[in-house]
């Protein structure tokens, strides 16, 4: 019979060691960099068949689960952290962002085609961070225009900082306001929401009363074992939406793209992170 506790082990083992080098990242550069590397290894560890299979038998258990969740709340913080170191190193250097865009332009090629980005695309990035490199690599690769959102004002300063240092101010606005209180929601074309926002039922509940018709937002999320490095949607979205769901066992996330049929009813205002 497959043992519990060793899973549960290799849970608490990448909870406590996210969680120390988190609380050092500012004071020790090798202290970020094992850090990057013990998030890779998160990444790793939730597309793993063999602890996706730990994962279906013990999902149900009570210490499997809350270990799991502040796991997921931990390395969640730690990101954020990170973004935020890597963006003032960054802006301190005065870095060439070239090796950063290359990484990832062909990643956000395949998913621009997929979700119809182009150069006349406006898009809103909810929960941007303040290292918004998704973002900026989508408005370089595409020409699309985008709004960065995020709760969290420092991270929005940060995420202008390196937008200015990569040349891309013109293309990418920052904002931590609501959508409710940006009138341009209502011509976007696309809305990308984190896979690390946590809201994302009462968001697109909300979106589907601020989109035009035809407007698709693009949901990164986790379940299953994806769900202790994002935060899950397991909703059945209104009947609005046209919902077109992307697994991809290569990510540590999963994708569901929605698409506005019809208008909706107004919906209550949420905050995003």
């Amino acid at each position: 019979m497959e043992d519990k506790y060793t899973f549960l082990v290799s849970i608490k083992m990448l909870l406590h060691e996210i969680a120390e080098l988190s609380a050092f990242i500012k004071k020790s550069s090798p202290c970020c960099e094992m850090l990057t590397e013990k998030l890779d290894e998160l990444s790793a560890f939730v597309m793993d068949d063999k602890n996706e299979k730990q994962w279906r038998l013990w999902e149900s258990d009570k210490e499997i689960r809350k270990y799991a969740s502040l796991l997921r709340e931990t390395s969640s913080a730690a990101v954020a952290a990170l973004e935020k170191h890597q963006s003032v190193c960054t802006s301190r250097s005065n870095a060439d962002m070239s090796g950063y865009f290359s990484a990832l332009s062909s990643a956000v090629k395949e998913d621009a085609v997929k979700c119809g980005i182009s150069g006349t695309s406006e898009v809103f990035f909810i929960g941007s961070g303040a290292f918004p490199l998704s973002a900026l690599t989508i408005a370089k690769e595409t020409g699309a225009r985008l709004t960065c959102l995020d709760i969290d004002e420092e991270a929005v300063a940060m995420g202008r900082d390196i937008a200015c240092l990569s040349g891309l101010k013109e293309n990418v606005r920052f904002t931590s306001e609501p959508v409710s209180k940006l009138p341009a929601i209502k011509r976007a074309t696309h809305v990308i929401i984190a896979s690390l926002v946590e809201e994302k039922k009462a968001i697109i509940e909300q979106l589907a009363s601020l989109l035009p018709c035809g407007a698709k937002v693009v949901l990164r999320y986790g379940n299953g074992l994806k769900s202790i490095f994002n935060y899950p949607y397991y909703d059945s979205p209104e009947s609005v939406w046209k919902t077109e769901t992307v697994y991809q066992d290569k990510r540590f996330y999963d994708t569901l793209i929605l698409t506005k049929k019809v208008e909706a009813l107004t919906g209550k205002e949420v905050e995003y992170s």
